[in-house]
């Protein structure tokens, strides 16, 4: 029984749950944060630290349905007065607060194109957060045709711009989509720990990026 999904063209470890007990006891080990993850993925550009934090809230577009964004004041007040028939539930959620953590493992070139290699953990574990998070970064993942460059959900992570100070420029962002072409995005969950829910034994795997 499969305990959990992978994001978008992820590749990489997959729980799955062998009784109704362990499944069970493993959606509650996911709902209350206490599985670890990381993922390692090619970012365009070349970022200048080491590593870092990506805080920034997540909202429901209602521009962009049914994709992520930055939640930003000008969204929140763009939102008030709307019902849920307006616009639907969801996007009346409040925003969710976002951590990704960030270690850049090196840097890389794709067909001439500076790209990072980086390995990412969610803290919070939200709908398309490493996906946003990277994009409002302005290091969108190399491959990503919804939050990367010409995607489909709002460029940079709905914001006006990436907030690094050595972002991706557009012109490079659309070199790399370019060399990329039609291959999968490179994300890849690399390595998953945790507590068996039934036993208590420790427990931790790691998958080699294809």
């Amino acid at each position: 029984m499969v305990v959990h999904r992978l994001g978008m063209d992820t590749s990489g470890l997959v729980v799955f749950a062998r009784t109704e007990a362990a499944l069970k006891g493993m959606n509650t080990l996911f709902r209350t944060r206490q599985v670890t993850r990381s993922y390692e993925a090619l970012v365009c550009g070349s970022i200048e630290e080491d590593e870092g934090v990506i805080n920034m809230p997540l909202m429901r577009d209602y521009e962009n349905p049914p994709y992520m964004r930055v939640s930003t004041d000008e969204h929140q007040r763009a939102l008030m007065g709307l019902s849920a028939e307006d616009v639907g539930k969801k996007l009346l959620e409040r925003p969710k607060e976002s951590l990704t953590k960030f270690a850049v493992a090196g840097k890389e070139e794709l067909e001439g194109n500076a790209v990072s290699r980086v390995t990412l953990s969610s803290i919070s574990g939200r709908t398309h957060q490493l996906n946003v998070h990277c994009a409002a970064f302005g290091h969108p993942i190399v491959g990503d045709k919804v939050y990367g460059i010409n995607g489909e959900a709002a460029a940079n992570g709905g914001l006006e711009e990436g907030t690094s100070s050595s972002k991706a420029s557009v012109e490079l962002q659309e070199a790399i989509a370019s060399a990329s072409g039609d291959k999968p995005m490179c994300v890849h969950a690399k390595t998953i720990s945790f507590e068996h829910p039934v036993t208590g034994e420790k427990m931790s795997w790691s998958s080699n990026t294809p």
